[in-house]
């Protein structure tokens, strides 16, 4: 069996001979925002090394150097009301390279390994963006300004649309990764986000699954933020990764929450967790503690979220073995 099939049939539920791994890193972790030729070659020599090195189960495409969502627009938003000037199909440019960036990584991988490329949702983009004008934040707008506020999530989530598809298409992606997270104020309701915020999101899924049946969402939980995970439960994805540690929620429960679909992680993926710090045996121990309480079947091994970039590859494949191990 293929590693790329092997994961296919992880994320169909299918009892596999052994559970798959996958740990992924940031290659540019100074310069995420910059996208420069130098950026982009750290991105991509950063997942040649990472491929050479350790010959991963699959791979989730960084997207290092593409978090600026380059809409002329948001950089001159005065007023909440501005955001009803956004309009996509302004970033031609900027999907173009992802493709073509896309188009190396998969040549490199062949085709016996899987890929998912990191797509942020349309909010974090818009976040993204207004960190640099504190006048206004995703909590702000959805509170004075709700309707202006999907609007201008509709407008992005055509672009992003456009760029999954392309990057499953053109550039040989196997699927996405939507990287998504909460507003992190608790004066934002469920029933808020559910209603501006959910139908951007989805509609991104939508245009991923229209060619893909194999799309992951990853709910963040980055710097501690914490997540109500269930406002996801009904996303139309294959597999779902969530920050363990953060939300305190285990595989086990999530696979249950999240309707018995697959679900990826299990490791803290910062540098207190045993992933970084703990010896051979003690990362043997919480491998097996993991796959005890899990099962084996529709579950990755893998972390909360990146793992710091200097964590030693001999340490997950420490995880690989022991999981390939497992009950037999």
């Amino acid at each position: 069996m293929s590693k790329k099939q092997l994961v296919f049939d992880t994320f169909d539920n299918k009892k596999t001979e052994r559970v798959p791994v996958g740990f992924w890193f940031h290659f540019a972790p100074d310069d995420l925002f910059l996208n420069s030729p130098e950026i982009i070659d750290r991105n991509i020599s950063g997942h040649q090394k990472f491929i050479d090195e350790f010959q991963p189960d699959f791979i989730k495409l960084m997207s290092d150097g593409y978090f600026h969502y380059p809409n002329p627009t948001l950089a001159n938003i005065k007023e909440a009301a501005d955001l009803k000037n956004i309009k996509s199909g302004l970033a031609n440019d900027w999907i173009e390279e992802q493709v073509e960036l896309v188009k190396k990584l998969t040549r490199k991988l062949g085709k016996d390994i899987a890929s998912f490329y990191n797509i942020f949702s349309p909010a974090s983009f818009l976040a993204f963006a207004l960190g640099e004008n504190s006048k206004f934040t995703l909590a702000s707008l959805i509170k004075s300004n709700p309707e202006e506020l999907a609007y201008a999530l509709n407008e992005i989530k055509k672009d992003l649309a456009v760029l999954s598809i392309r990057i499953i298409l053109d550039g040989g992606a196997d699927g996405i990764y939507l990287s998504t997270k909460n507003i992190q104020d608790s004066k934002v309701t469920k029933a808020e986000y559910l209603k501006y915020i959910k139908p951007s999101e989805q509609g991104v899924l939508n245009a991923a699954n229209a060619v893909s049946d194999y799309n992951i969402l990853h709910i963040c939980g980055y710097e501690g933020a914490r997540n109500d995970l269930t406002i996801y439960v009904d996303y139309d994805v294959k597999a779902i990764n969530w920050a363990v540690t953060v939300e305190e929620v285990s595989l086990k429960t999530g696979k249950s929450l999240f309707g018995g679909r697959a679900v990826i992680g299990g490791f803290n993926n910062t540098t207190e967790g045993v992933l970084y710090k703990g010896s051979k045996e003690e990362i043997e121990v919480y491998t097996e503690k993991l796959l005890k309480e899990a099962g084996t079947v529709g579950v990755v091994l893998g972390a909360d979220c990146t793992i710091p970039v200097d964590t030693p590859l001999e340490r997950l494949e420490w995880v690989r073995k022991k999981a390939a191990v497992f009950g037999k």
